[in-house]
């Protein structure tokens, strides 16, 4: 199934800051959708700003190219580089993206959570409640990408994602994080 662009993506303003603090604020809150269900769509867990602005992102474990998405090449308008990182600065206030460069870098790789961790630890929880799996033991991989959670949404978590959401559920006591010589795993209760 195509992605479908807001109608914003066709508007060239929509490209541009704007100056106006109302209309920025609605500007901002219509990149910050458009981000995520972007993200969502082509299951990806991570931008890199580069990518994005020259030419689309190959999406985690596809092999297909995927559209730029601050650009659209229709109407010949691109997002600058500095308003790009207005938008996901705003969506990392809102706890959706979290900056993978080393501390004082540029910026340019974001890990994008357009689930926050503790929405993809309740669904982890009650696929172990509906399964039976309480004191089950598994590693990141067998939950991310073994036969038990084909099918789930889940499966195919980035492990970065999923390693936050553990900790969520770890925080809530009904899972323990162990490490079992290079391979983490985890302890459901």
């Amino acid at each position: 199934m195509a992605f479908e662009w807001p109608w914003q993506h066709g508007f060239p303003p929509f490209f541009t800051l704007q100056p106006n603090a109302d209309t920025r604020r609605k500007q901002l809150a219509a990149w910050c959708s458009l981000v995520l269900s972007y993200c969502r769509h082509h299951r990806l867990y991570t931008l890199d700003l580069l990518e994005q602005q020259e030419g689309g992102g190959a999406a985690t474990g596809l092999q297909e190219q995927q559209p730029p998405l601050f650009a659209n090449k229709k109407i010949q308008r691109r997002l600058p580089a500095d308003a790009v990182r207005v938008v996901l600065e705003e969506l990392r206030r809102q706890g959706h993206v979290e900056w993978l460069d080393p501390r004082g870098g540029d910026k340019t790789r974001c890990l994008v959570m357009w689930r926050r961790p503790a929405e993809w630890a309740a669904l982890v929880h009650r696929w172990v409640c509906r399964g039976g799996l309480a004191d089950g033991v598994f590693t990141l991989y067998e939950l991310a990408h073994g036969e038990r959670t084909a099918g789930e949404e889940f499966h195919g978590l980035e492990e970065r994602t999923l390693l936050r959401a553990l900790q969520a559920l770890e925080a809530e006591g009904k899972a323990e994080l162990i490490a079992m010589d290079d391979v983490k795993g985890v302890k459901f209760f």
